[in-house]
């Protein structure tokens, strides 16, 4: 009988947390390891599964196809060992987390965050709100959420503000969307206050492009259904875009470039928070760089981390 082969759980690791950083130097310094024996590590996980994992792409790495295999099956084996140990080292857990989240995050990895949270962790109550930013930082302020995943506003930050990243912002509308140049463009946007209505607006007017308003909705999800019914454009970054919707390339578009917008995690001005908003804040944060180091990959878009 063929011995079976192990894997090596810190290898993974290093191996998830230099693709998820951007850069294994990073990864060195967050897990404590010089850049040599994160290398001799990445080579040892090549070596135990026969694979090229990694090529050369410019002055970085990049992921072969059985990468993009090992990635996947690397993070479910780290998930699964992080939730045992979690769940043996605070078994005693209690509490509630009151949970702010955008709309835009909802429906992708948040519900995998919320079920291995949960059963790690049976005692603790977690409540998930899902709203537009303003009413979410509202109800921060007013001590009814613990902590939340919110866009930057601008101005100073708070001292329990903790910056992850910067997202692009992109034109996204219907698949066979085609801009006429005769025409205002036609735009599908969320009702004000909205981050992203005044930075699009404010972008078009200083291009000189004419647009009209043909929609707007208090709702992320009645935006996709304007742009599903091919009544204009939005702006949105990347995440959570819909399979109907693509975002459109402004080589073709000829649309001016809306900058970026900043991603924060939040918590409340309690005095101290609980050791549950403490703990599932900390998987929070990782959860949420892991999606958008994904991301970043997958559409090879330029993500910069701050955190």
């Amino acid at each position: 009988m063929a011995v079976p082969t192990n894997l090596d759980l810190d290898v993974l690791r290093s191996f998830v947390t230099g693709l998820d950083l951007g850069s294994y130097a990073k990864a060195a310094d967050r897990l404590g390891r010089s850049q040599s024996a994160i290398s001799l590590q990445l080579r040892k996980l090549e070596e135990t599964t026969g694979q090229t994992l990694l090529r050369k792409q410019g002055r970085g790495l990049a992921l072969t196809h059985e990468g993009e295999i090992m990635l996947g099956y690397a993070r479910r084996l780290l998930e699964l060992n992080d939730e045992a140990v979690a769940a043996l080292k605070q078994p005693s857990l209690q509490g509630q987390v009151r949970l702010g989240l955008q709309p835009d995050f909802a429906e992708t990895w948040l519900p995998d965050v919320l079920g291995r949270f949960a059963r790690a962790h049976p005692g603790v109550h977690v409540e998930a709100r899902v709203d537009r930013n303003t009413a979410l930082l509202d109800a921060l302020g007013r001590g009814e959420l613990d902590l939340t995943l919110a866009w930057h506003e601008g101005g100073a930050s708070a001292s329990r503000t903790e910056h992850l990243a910067w997202l692009p912002m992109m034109w996204i509308g219907p698949r066979d969307f085609a801009r006429r140049h005769d025409e205002p463009l036609p735009l599908v946007m969320l009702e004000q206050p909205c981050l992203f209505r005044q930075q699009g607006l404010a972008a078009l007017d200083a291009a000189g492009i004419s647009w009209r308003l043909v929609f707007t909705s208090p709702s992320l999800s009645g935006l996709w259904a304007a742009i599903a019914a091919g009544l204009g454009i939005t702006l949105r970054t990347p995440h959570g875009v819909p399979d109907h919707a693509i975002a459109l390339d402004p080589r073709l578009t000829r649309l001016p470039s809306a900058g970026e917008i900043g991603l924060c995690l939040k918590t409340g001005d309690a005095p101290s928070a609980s050791a549950a908003v403490v703990h599932f804040r900390s998987i929070l944060r990782e959860s949420c760089l892991a999606s958008l180091a994904g991301l970043a990959r997958s559409r090879k878009l330029a993500v910069r981390k701050t955190a």
